[in-house]
């Protein structure tokens, strides 16, 4: 047998060229050129960029083969040497240290989409399209591969044998040679296995060589064989190189698995080049996750587990140029993702190689994996870190966290995705004031503000423990990490700032007040200020000790914000601070004002935000800041009573100015406010004045007692002679007094200004020398400028001590009832007057010395004037008067009086003056005063007709009153009538006496109207009198009108208005407009309108305006619109507005009236529609307006009556009115209909709910039905439509009917409900499926529908159609359908709609009826129930179906409709067969011990079926869990365990506990597990937990210790079992039954005891928290199985985050004092 020779690589590539391209065969020539064409078409459509085959050489390299020695390496060398021979004016050249081509790679690049990597993603090749080196033909003419003896190029031109280019080969005899290589590569190195020579285009030299210099060093990340990759240009002149060179490398250092699913290591990147030289450390995390099955892709089938690496650079990423990729397959794409970590996986790429494919299920399914990758890799690089490390170690892996927001959405659902993972970890280091770290999930810490770090940093310089910082309700942040430049990071994460009731805490229990410098309390105070407003008001800080001062003992003391605030208790600062402090002791802090100390003031004195904080002590504090002035100001009012306090005020101000302290005018003040000691030793707090008394004084004679007692003049008290001793100050007494005298101004008598009372001494006869004494006091009070006080003065003013004489006679006389007389009127008053006596001041008695007080005689009431005389004797006279005492005699006498005075020449002013006002004249109206009395003659005869005039009475004082007419007037009198129009009106009679008044009396009132100022009370009185003649007799003012010649037609239309009569007013009553409009009367043109309107407005509503008022009307108004005058608006509202001219409905007599604006004047142009609608025309009928209406069309219109069509069309929306026959309605109605709606809508007008009413009828013909339908029933078919549906497929219009012309309407048709737009049909032609049967036209339908995606409205429109042939089947339910049945057991049950409906409606049945996809849980479950009835026997393959659906679709309502339906459950009968048990008697094994127990002695299987092998569909736990729900139950929850006692014999040893493991470590171990702030206990109740474990007696045996197993079923059978166990503790004895270790049986033995000590004691100290025995109970058995020592429990309690706290350690010491 001949031995079979490889071909040489020559040989080959003939026999490809022959075998494979049928070179020179015509039949294959035209096929190949074909696919030549397509082959070209998906080159330029796969890589939309010329740059795409780098990256596709870059992974061809990386899924290439190498040897074990060899370091992958990728060089890339792009030289101007023409090489190839080719003409190229470059030529890229890459060389690869691969194993070489093999003749099946070579086979496979002469293929199209056949790739040797294809299905080999398991193995690691990252290419798949089969067509990637092709891509090179983007920047190529002619690719050349050398490799293992190959010597090959392609060309993009087809070939001449064979029609088709691209995967051609020809062999290269020469151009380039080996040589030539080797001189590009470099002499002094050996050429490696595979080398690729690419030509470039010319057009494509630029774009390749700006690729090669911005490669980005990142490029070999995530590639796991290549480690070295160079770029560089060689050229024969160095200074033409113009690409960047570099030289990257990879580095793997320390590698540690962290699991079995996910690893973590070091990777170091290295970039060399021509201008820089960087490397950075990436930190790798490589996890694997299971594929699901929904997000399987079709070119991953083989594909089982998703591996994700996330790279985080340690520092400054590795770059060139401006951004860098955020994701990669394994290669960079082209995402910019914005995120600050490096997403690597096996993605499905676009065809373009830039993107990940986002909207792809399989890269769906890994972007929901990178959220657990993350975090699992922040979580371990975080907790992983030594306890005792620094924090500001581990802040640089924070910043790997997404705080910014990603350009896609897909992956700001991944940044959200991880947010929520991360909050839930426990990652956040808290500041716990030792050196342990602890970490809590960021909801738990909470952030202080800078400022106050800046406090706490200062105090823990002062030695302030802070340990106490994270027990107030929250972890605080470490302070390491609470900066601004970790904002981002913990915003992202959600920390928070701590609330107010933090720091509120903290203070109250910190030392940061009185332990503190007054430097750092001052910057306690000043954080607070700085946040008071935004943070700290509505906070319980206010309650806590925080304001320090001086109490009354001079000892630092604390008060609250509140107190302080509240006044309970007022701090005070002072520029004399340490002054205010010792006599505020001396004062006993009388007056609640306590200052802060000295320390505290000169603090806040020298800081340089002292502005801040008193701003904010003043403000929120209430501290005050105190002038010595204003602390004495404030201590007076708490002085009241107390006598020593009083003096001691004295001295403090005495003390306080001579310091400078107080000014001279501040201490004068004080001093007219302090309370003074009096004579009597009493505090008086009120007085006037200080009274010196002198006792000698000549005063005391008139005086004779004080008259100040009562105005509170003190005398000073002997404290203040006395010397005096106080806050360390001392006071002489002299000095003391001459301050007193200097500020307090006490005053002698004469210097007083007199009470502010009367004295006795004026009430009777002072002598000569008393009254002269009196009057020198006035003097000098008048020379000082001292008023005379009232009550004073009057005393003196009425006091009977002045002496007078009196037509002879002498007497006393108050001086103000004396008169000082005067030689030219004094004798004549005295013996002239008949009426009054005067009293006279008696000069004889007082001699000449009391003409030097006539200025004090007229102080106290003297009186001087001839005028004053005269009106004393006035006054006389009309106190007369006001007792009615003034006789005719007394008038005549007064009248003579005032002559008299005339005669004498003397002025009768004054007399007249006092008595004119008084009412003594007699007069037809009463008495009345002169001024209201008139002296009647002729001119008042009008007047007296319409006013009752007060005449003097004449017959009561006769002829004689006549001659005293001088006289009269100068009191007042009226005597003559002369224009006195007011009079009149004051004395108008009663509205009663006022009707028909003549015409002079008319004329006098329009005068009084012209004349007086204030004429409404003559108007009032007029209003409704019957006072003015008119054409319809006398009316009041208000029903009569003044008629305008221009305008009077208006009051002609109706004869309803009463106008004035000039025939009996004469004239001149036109000239009385004004007047007459005060009264009431209409004149003007506007008020005459408003009434007619007013009365047109009463006849329209009674329907009485006639024929002849329209007519006379329009005539009016045409009359008027040609003049100067213009309507008023109301006038052209009614007379739009209001219904008064009469209409007919259509060709009806029937009518009604309407206004003008609702009325259409007839016209040809209404005949076309006048059949379908009743318009409102006007009646031109002869019965009403007849043609004469349309002579006045201009006016109507003016109204609003509609004229033309164009006008009117808006009433034919209201008034349409479809005949009840829609067959009398022709296509011309339908026509002018459509017409007025396109005008409607030019309009913008609206179309009403009435005229929606009508069209909803059925009048427009179309197809289908009784051939009329409604609008909203019916479709317009145009062209849009023929692609789906025939005309004859759903109520489209009748074209043929109406004509072509109907599709000219179709905005119009729209408008009123019909359907044109093809999308919008589906409702009308779902709702009609039932009216067909054709199996074809149904098909056309729903492929409509579903092109449009409807959905349906309601159950009539929910039908599916099942055929039975083309036109046989029926209507059946969507519930009744299912769109697959893929196990093939509901055919009986449901219509499976796949075999009768192609997929793209089986989409559309799903979306629009919501017919599902497979059968549901119900569906299932009734089949279940039919299997349990018949007693059917599951194959594996029905079982599977079931559950598989079961777990896939139960929900927590479902799975109760598991419980109510699932009576039986199955398990395995031991053959293929499964059969259905009652599932009380089913049980879960969830106890493998238990299981072996009782499975062993059960006649038939007590466990529930599961799967097996697990099927991914049907994961066994989440069966178990299901099962679970339904009601199974689990093995050890349901076997009942009791403790058996030992037999006789078996001999107990007492165990001495040092020599077991229940001791310090143990105990310690739990309490920290204890103090975990989730289980919220507190030190006493973890301390009493643990004490169960202190006092333990142990007792150890050789011998098992026996257990029985119980097990009850449904029968009433119970299945009982013996085994044993190695521990049992006796809680109630306090004994620990314990079996002695076998150590000789190895680890499995040691584990099965550690497993049983942890489970029992966890369960014996956690009896009342089971929940968290579990938890505890890992953690002994890991301390058990390391003999728990001491320090590798510390480092297993520090690694899960666990500490014990002092009040902890107390209790261990206490509890092991030995240890």
């Amino acid at each position: 047998m001949a031995l079979y020779a490889m071909p040489t690589p020559r040989e080959h590539i003939e026999k490809i060229r022959n075998e494979k391209f049928l070179i020179g065969s015509e039949k294959a020539h035209r096929i190949l050129e074909e696919f030549h064409g397509t082959v070209e078409l998906l080159s330029d459509e796969l890589y939309s960029k010329d740059v795409h085959f780098f990256m596709e050489l870059v992974q061809n390299a990386e899924d290439n083969e190498y040897e074990e020695d060899v370091d992958p390496s990728l060089e890339f060398v792009i030289t101007s040497r023409d090489i190839t021979g080719t003409g190229a004016p470059a030529t890229l050249l890459m060389f690869n240290n691969e194993i070489g081509f093999s003749a099946k790679n070579i086979e496979s690049i002469c293929s199209f989409a056949k790739s040797t990597k294809k299905g080999n993603r398991k193995r690691g090749y990252i290419g798949e399209k089969g067509i990637g080196f092709k891509s090179v033909f983007l920047v190529t003419s002619r690719p050349y591969i050398f490799s293992n003896g190959y010597q090959i190029r392609f060309n993009e031109e087809p070939c001449p044998g064979c029609g088709l280019g691209y995967a051609v080969p020809e062999w290269v005899e020469e151009n380039p040679s080996l040589s030539d290589i080797q001189k590009v590569y470099g002499s002094s190195s050996t050429l490696p296995a595979t080398i690729l020579i690419l030509p470039l285009k010319r057009e494509k030299v630029d774009a390749v060589k700006q690729e090669l210099s911005r490669i980005h060093p990142e490029v070999l990340l995530f590639l796991s064989k290549i480690k070295q990759l160079s770029v560089r240009e060689d050229n024969e002149d160095p200074s033409r190189n113009t690409v960047s060179a570099i030289a990257i490398s990879t580095e793997t250092e320390c590698k540690t698995r962290k699991n079995i699913n996910a690893e973590s290591y070091t990777l170091e990147l290295s970039a060399n080049g021509d201008q820089f030289d960087e490397e950075c450390r990436y930190h790798m995390w490589r996890q694997k996750f299971p594929v699901k099955q929904e997000n399987k892709a079709k070119r991953r089938m083989d594909i089982e587990e998703w591996v994700i690496t996330l790279a985080f650079p340690n520092g400054e990423r590795v770059q060139r140029g401006t951004t860098s990729p955020g994701v990669y397959a394994f290669l960079p794409t082209e995402m910019v993702t914005n995120l600050p970590f490096i997403i690597q996986a096996d993605f499905l790429l676009s065809s373009s190689r830039e993107t990940i494919r986002l909207d792809d299920k399989w890269n769906q399914g890994i972007l929901n994996c990178v959220p657990s990758a993350f975090v699992e890799a922040l979580v371990t690089l975080v907790t992983m870190t030594d306890a005792r490390a620094p924090v500001s170690s581990l802040l640089w892996m924070f910043s790997f966290l997404p705080v910014n927001s990603s350009p896609y959405p897909e992956l700001n659902a991944v940044r959200e995705s991880i947010r929520a993972k991360l909050i839930e970890k426990e990652i956040i280091p808290s500041e716990s004031g030792t050196d342990q770290n602890f970490f809590y999930k960021p909801c738990e810490v909470g952030r202080l503000m800078p400022h106050f770090w800046n406090v706490l940093v200062k105090a823990k310089e002062e030695k302030v423990s802070l340990k106490n910082l994270s027990h107030h309700g929250i972890k605080v942040l470490n302070s390491s990490f609470d900066k601004e430049e970790y904002d981002p990071v913990l915003n992202f994460l959600g920390v928070g700032q701590v609330n107010s009731e933090w720091y509120s805490k903290y203070i109250r229990s910190s030392n940061l007040v009185l332990g503190v410098s007054e430097d750092v309390y001052l910057e306690l105070l000043l954080f607070l200020a700085e946040n008071w407003s935004s943070k700290f008001r509505n906070s319980s800080i206010g309650d806590i000790p925080l304001i320090k001062y001086v109490d009354l003992d001079g000892n630092v003391a604390l008060c609250s914000i509140n107190a302080s605030a509240k006044s309970h208790r007022t701090v005070c600062l002072s520029r004399q601070q340490s002054w205010l402090i010792d006599w505020n002791r001396e004062f006993r802090c009388v007056a609640n004002r306590f200052f802060m100390p000295m320390s505290t003031y000169d603090a806040v004195r020298s800081s340089s935000k002292k502005d801040v904080v008193l701003e904010w002590l003043q403000d929120q504090v209430k501290v005050v800041i105190m002038t010595v002035n204003e602390y004495a100001d404030v201590l007076i009012k708490h002085l009241t009573h107390d006598r020593r306090l009083s003096v001691a005020y004295a001295h403090f101000l005495y003390h306080s100015f001579s310091q400078k302290y107080l000014s001279s005018g501040e201490v004068n003040y004080l001093c007219g406010l302090m309370p003074l000691v009096d004579n009597y030793g009493a505090v008086q707090t009120c007085r006037y004045g200080v009274l010196v008394p002198a006792n000698q004084s000549k005063w005391a004679e008139l005086i004779v007692s004080n008259p100040w007692s009562q105005e509170r003049y003190v005398e000073l008290g002997e404290d203040y002679l006395r010397p005096g001793n106080f806050a360390g100050q001392s006071t002489p007494g002299k000095q003391f007094m001459d301050f007193l005298k200097t500020h307090l101004e006490a005053s002698d008598i004469p210097d007083i200004s007199p009470p502010n009372a009367g004295f006795p001494t004026v009430s009777g006869p002072l002598t000569k020398e008393n009254a002269f004494l009196l009057l020198d006091w006035i003097k000098r009070l008048k020379y000082k400028g001292i008023r005379i006080p009232e009550k004073f003065l009057t005393c003196i003013k009425e006091g009977c001590w002045l002496k007078i004489t009196m037509n002879g006679y002498s007497g006393y006389r108050p001086p103000s009832h004396s008169f000082f007389p005067h030689s030219s009127w004094g004798d004549v008053l005295q013996n002239g007057s008949v009426l009054v006596d005067i009293p006279l001041v008696d000069k004889s008695f007082y001699g000449e010395s009391i003409n030097n007080y006539l200025e004090e005689l007229k102080t106290v009431g003297v009186m001087f004037e001839f005028a004053e005389a005269c009106e004393f004797i006035g006054k006389r006279l009309m106190c007369l008067a006001a007792s009615s005492n003034v006789t005719r005699d007394n008038v005549f006498s007064i009248l003579n009086f005032i002559r008299f005075l005339r005669g004498k020449c003397l002025p009768p002013d004054s007399f007249i003056q006092s008595v004119k006002d008084g009412c003594w004249l007699k007069t037809s109206q009463g008495y009345r005063s002169p001024g209201r009395s008139v002296l009647n003659d002729q001119a008042w005869k009008t007047a007296s007709e319409i006013s009752d005039i007060p005449f003097i009475d004449q017959n009561y004082y006769g002829q004689e009153i006549l001659s005293f007419k001088v006289e009269l007037q100068l009191l007042g009198v009226l005597a003559g009538f002369d224009q006195n129009y007011q009079l009149v009106i004051d004395n108008l009679k009663s509205p009663s006496y006022l009707n028909y008044l003549s015409a002079d009396a008319v004329h006098l009132i329009l005068a009084c109207i012209r004349r007086s100022g204030s004429s409404e009370k003559l108007v009032r009185a007029l209003g409704n009198t019957k006072c003015l003649k008119t054409d319809a007799g006398f009316k009041s003012p208000g029903e009569c009108f003044l008629c305008d010649p221009d305008w009077g037609c208006l009051l002609q239309v109706f004869s309803c208005f009463p106008m004035i009569d000039e025939t009996f007013y004469g004239s001149i009553i036109v000239s009385s407009k004004w007047e007459l409009r005060q009264l009431g009367v209409v004149v003007d043109f506007e008020k005459a309108v408003e009434e007619f309107v007013r009365h047109f407005k009463l006849q329209a509503s009674s329907s009485s305006i006639s024929k002849d008022h329209v007519l006379l009307f329009l005539s009016c108004y045409r009359q008027l619109s040609g003049m100067r005058w213009k309507f008023p608006d109301e006038f052209k509202r009614c007379i739009s507005e209001v219904k008064w001219l009469r209409t007919r409905q259509g060709d009806s007599h029937i009518g009604d009236y309407r206004s003008p604006r609702d009325c259409i004047l007839f016209g040809p142009d209404w005949e076309s529609i006048s059949p379908i609608t009743l318009l409102p025309f006007i009646d031109d009928s002869d019965r009403f307006y007849g043609d004469a209406i349309h002579e006045y069309r201009k006016e109507l219109k003016s109204m609003g009556t509609a004229v033309t069509f164009a006008d009117g069309v808006k009433f034919v929306a209201d008034c349409l009115r479809i005949p009840s026959n829609p067959s009398n309605i022709s296509p011309e109605n339908v026509f002018s209909l459509l017409k007025c709606i396109r005008m409607l809508e030019e309009k913008n007008i609206s179309l009403p709910e009435s005229f929606t009413r009508q069209v909803s009828q059925k009048w427009l013909k179309t197809h289908v039905g009784d051939g009329y339908s409604s609008p909203n029933q019916c479709l317009l078919f145009d062209q849009q439509w023929e692609s789906y549906l025939k005309q004859t497929d759903g109520p489209f219009i009748d074209e043929e009917f109406y004509g072509s012309e109907i599709k000219s309407y179709q905005r119009e048709l729209s408008a009123i409900g019909v359907t044109v737009d093809i999308g919008r049909g589906c409702a009308l032609l779902a709702c009609r499926l039932d009216y067909h049967t054709d199996f074809t036209a149904i098909v056309r339908i729903y492929n409509y529908l579903a092109k449009f995606k409807w959905e349906p409205d309601g159950e009539a429109a929910a039908r599916i159609w099942i055929p039975d042939g083309w036109r046989r089947g029926k209507w059946v339910s969507p519930e009744e359908c299912v769109l697959h049945d893929k196990d093939g057991l509901f055919s009986s049950r449901l219509n499976v709609l796949d075999k009768h409906y192609y997929a793209e409606l089986l989409c559309f049945f799903s979306s629009a009826f919501r017919v599902k996809s497979n059968p549901l849980i119900d569906d299932y479950c009734k089949l279940w129930k039919d299997w349990e009835i018949s007693g059917h026997k599951l194959s594996n393959a029905e079982c599977c179906a079931f559950w598989c659906c079961a777990v896939k679709q139960c929900s927590s309502k479902k799975t109760e409709e598991l419980v109510e339906s699932l009576v039986k459950l199955p398990v395995n009968s031991g053959s293929d067969e499964i059969l259905l048990l009652d599932k009380r008697d089913v049980f879960i094994a969830d106890d493998l011990q238990l299981k072996d127990i009782f499975e062993d002695s059960s006649p038939h299987s007590l466990f529930v079926w599961y799967p097996k092998p697990s099927l991914p569909a049907l994961p066994r736990t989440k069966l178990l869990g299901l099962y679970s729900k339904i009601g199974v139950r689990k093995i050890s929850e349901s076997v009942k365990k009791e403790e058996l006692f030992f037999r006789e014999g078996v001999e107990l040893k007492q165990v001495n506990r040092q020599d077991f493991p229940i001791g310090k470590v143990l105990v310690k171990l739990i309490l920290g597990y204890l103090a975990d702030p989730s289980i919220q206990l507190e030190a006493e109740k973890r301390h009493d937990a643990v004490k169960c474990l202190l006092n333990l007696t142990i007792l150890e045996t050789v011998e098992p210790i026996a257990v029985r197993y119980t097990l009850s079923l449904s029968s009433g059978k119970i299945a009982a079992e013996r085994g044993s166990q190695m521990i049992r503790w006796e809680k109630e004895s306090g004994e620990l039954f314990v079996q002695k270790i076998d150590r000789s049986g190895g680890c499995k033995n040691l584990i099965k005891y550690a497993t049983q000590f942890a489970e029992i004691i966890s369960k014996g100290v956690l009896w009342d928290r089971e929940d968290h025995a579990n938890a505890l109970a890992e953690l002994i058995k890991l301390a058990f199985l390391v003999d728990f020592d001491e320090e590798e429990v510390d480092f297993l309690m520090k690694h899960k985050n666990m500490q014990i706290f002092m009040e902890d350690e107390e209790f261990l010491s206490a509890a092991f004092p030995s240890e």
